[in-house]
């Protein structure tokens, strides 16, 4: 079908590892149930890299594909048996395509899902594109006046909610963050509103410790500085994903105490030792995307004030520099904070 005399809709698609197009066809027209978003911004990160390159395990994409699954937008139609209302709200929305029916869903665990991994950006088309098309029930609307460029980190800090959830930090607790990335210093605003005793951030960027003191923490460490601490902490929450972080996020905390893992980690990684495990009697948990009251809770916390993810923005670029814009991500400099394409 043609174009010609039609608005015009840009989506970039990653066909396969390393080869990527900017395509336009006609705008997309909500099915039933569902909503056409207009894309305000769209973040990029380490998953999506690894989409590119090839490195996502294979169960967890699907080729061709439009990545994008940290964003925020517009709501521009809706389709049939949807509020109209929703048309012209800022949001975001979850990403997993959670069945709604099984088990797990039932009990609230939408990230769980029994019903087969679907999310948008990897098995489903993303948001690097003009326009997206997806289940009204998975929005979460924002206030009149939200800030939609911060907006699209809210995807990563749904993540740090649902770690936070599960680490069930206390009033006078001490706390460590391992990895002070984008879901680090968004773990420690998050983290800085339980009022802990002590907020530790460890990462070897010392620029990253800084910006953690801004954002609340009241010490940064580097890693081999950090040695010095171990069995300190009552909640530990591992962000980085590198090869040695989950290792050491366990020999951080306390005897008895709470480990949250939420870093993306690569075959190879250092394994945690059993025995420390078993003697330290410690309770670990781990983090994969955000069920929908994680995704609740961040937009609270956005609305509230609580987190602001603006100042992690550091590059922004149109859809026709995306090879500029992934270059970028992953690249390792350490100026490099969140970079975000704006359709």
């Amino acid at each position: 079908m043609g174009t010609e005399g039609a608005e015009v809709s840009r989506s970039l698609i990653v066909d396969r590892p390393g080869a990527h197009r900017l395509v336009r066809r006609e705008v997309p027209v909500p099915g039933p149930g569902e909503v056409l978003v207009r894309v305000a911004a769209a973040g990029i990160c380490m998953s999506d890299r690894e989409v590119y390159d090839g490195r996502r395990d294979a169960g967890y994409v699907r080729y061709p594909v439009v990545p994008g699954h940290e964003w925020s937008g517009i709501v521009e139609a809706v389709g049939k048996g949807v509020d109209p209302a929703l048309t012209g709200r800022g949001t975001v929305a979850e990403g997993f395509r959670a069945c709604g029916v099984c088990e797990r869903c039932r009990c609230g665990e939408t990230s769980l899902c029994d019903g087969g991994y679907a999310e948008t950006g990897f098995t489903e088309p993303g948001a690097f594109a003009d326009h997206l098309t997806l289940p009204a029930r998975l929005l979460h609307p924002l206030h009149d006046d939200a800030d939609l460029r911060a907006a699209a980190l809210l995807e990563p800090a749904a993540v740090v909610a649902a770690a936070v959830r599960a680490g069930r930090p206390g009033p006078g607790e001490r706390i460590a963050v391992v990895g002070a990335g984008t879901l680090g210093l968004l773990a420690v605003q998050l983290l800085a509103a339980s009022s802990p005793a002590e907020l530790t951030v460890v990462d070897p960027r010392g620029a990253r410790g800084e910006q953690a003191l801004r954002f609340g923490a009241s010490e940064a460490l580097s890693p081999e500085e950090s040695t010095c601490a171990r069995g300190r902490f009552d909640l530990v929450v591992e962000t980085a994903g590198a090869s040695t972080t989950a290792a050491a996020a366990c020999l951080l905390a306390r005897r008895g105490g709470r480990v949250v893992l939420t870093g993306m980690f690569t075959p190879g990684a250092d394994g945690i030792d059993p025995v420390h495990l078993s003697v330290s009697q410690l309770e670990i948990r781990s983090v994969f995307g955000a069920p929908s009251s994680a995704w609740s809770d961040a937009v609270r916390a956005f609305r509230l004030g609580l987190i602001d993810p603006a100042p992690l923005i550091t590059h922004e670029y149109p859809l026709e520099r995306f090879d500029e814009a992934i270059a970028l991500v992953g690249a390792g400099d350490p100026k490099t904070g969140k970079v975000l394409l704006r359709p």
